[in-house]
């Protein structure tokens, strides 16, 4: 192969096979990742030491036929290089400082030139150097409404209440915050970019939290100046959003936010989200994890089911969120081997 299947798809242009990666490729369902974790010491560790943060996100490119790697780092990387304290506790997920009144937000920093960044982006090279040719190299980061999340809440919460309140209260220091993230998550895609990434994704995990204007103020609008800011410094690189929980939305986020590509989660028919759609704008996803997780014939059908609803041109095969860590590895090469099995007899 002498061209990338990813980014054929996104340029709207006909690939020579169907995309296909998988959010969360990278990561604890693969021994080979639970051995390098184990090497690094904590996740922050990992995620900022560019050589061993090179070698996950490469694991899944050498044990599996993809289209795409996708940097392995956290959302919460942002954050941490704004300066506020981060840590992930065993069994509890990231614990952060909270930021929910106008003096913490005051008190963010900057973040182009800090270590944090320089580590993410070191890996970015890296990693790049090391991708076979037809692999196209992803960046990311969270989206403001997302990081704000966490932000406000502390680290996880179940119904995110504190954030979603802020959200529909829109009190002074929210919208600064907001504004804040922005910033900060262009300036950090901007040096992915420079130092090797092909194609950005935007996760906003919880935008299914919001609804109604707030949702266009709070999930839409951050998104759509993000991908502006990033088309006018790098007009060539695709930019993929992931409006989780979007539903319907989905083309009014692909739509404002001018993205290349949007993912759908499992539970929308991606024919009926396509249907909606810009024709330049491809969907991606939306196999469920759980038939990931569970294998076998299902798995199989599952599989041909999703890539039946939409041309291989406007598709990227994915899920319709991350890979669980109890998934069998054996599961993830059922998965794409049915792909390319399907594809194959469709040609």
């Amino acid at each position: 192969m002498n061209r990338k299947a990813l980014l054929d798809v996104l340029g709207n242009r006909m690939p020579e096979r169907r995309p296909i990666w998988f959010m969360r490729q990278a990561g604890r369902y693969l021994p080979e990742y639970r051995q390098l974790r184990a090497q690094a010491g904590s996740f922050l560790d990992l995620c900022y030491a560019p050589k061993l943060a090179s070698q996950v996100t490469l694991q899944p490119i050498h044990r599996y036929d993809l289209d795409a790697a996708i940097l392995f780092a956290d959302i919460l990387v942002v954050p941490h290089a704004m300066g506020v304290g981060l840590k992930f506790a065993e069994g509890e997920g990231p614990i952060l400082d909270v930021v929910a009144d106008e003096g913490s937000v005051r008190g963010l920093k900057p973040i182009r030139d800090g270590n944090e960044v320089r580590a993410v982006c070191q890996t970015v090279s890296l990693t790049r150097y090391g991708l076979p040719a037809h692999v196209a190299l992803i960046g990311f980061c969270g989206a403001p409404w997302t990081v704000a999340s966490y932000m406000i809440e502390g680290g996880s919460s179940e119904e995110r209440l504190r954030a979603r309140l802020a959200a529909h209260q829109r009190p002074t220091w929210f919208g600064d915050l907001l504004e804040r993230l922005v910033e900060a998550s262009c300036d950090y895609l901007s040096a992915q970019i420079e130092a090797g990434a092909e194609v950005v994704q935007i996760f906003d995990s919880w935008a299914g939290d919001l609804t109604g204007d707030v949702f266009e103020e709070t999930v839409i609008a951050p998104i759509r100046t993000m991908t502006k800011e990033l088309r006018k410094r790098h007009p060539s690189i695709p930019v993929i959003v992931f409006a989780r929980g979007a539903g319907s939305k989905h083309g009014r986020v692909a739509e404002t936010s001018g993205a290349q590509a949007v993912g759908i989660e499992q539970a929308m028919e991606l024919a009926a989200v396509l249907a909606n759609m810009a024709k330049h704008c491809a969907v991606q996803g939306n196999l469920d994890p759980i038939a990931l997780l569970a294998g076998g014939e299902r798995l199989t059908s599952r599989v041909e089911n999703v890539i039946s609803e939409v041309p291989m041109q406007r598709h990227i095969f994915n899920l319709g969120h991350g890979i669980r860590p109890a998934t069998d590895p054996g599961h993830v090469a059922q998965a794409i081997a049915a792909v390319r099995a399907m594809d194959a007899r469709r040609a």
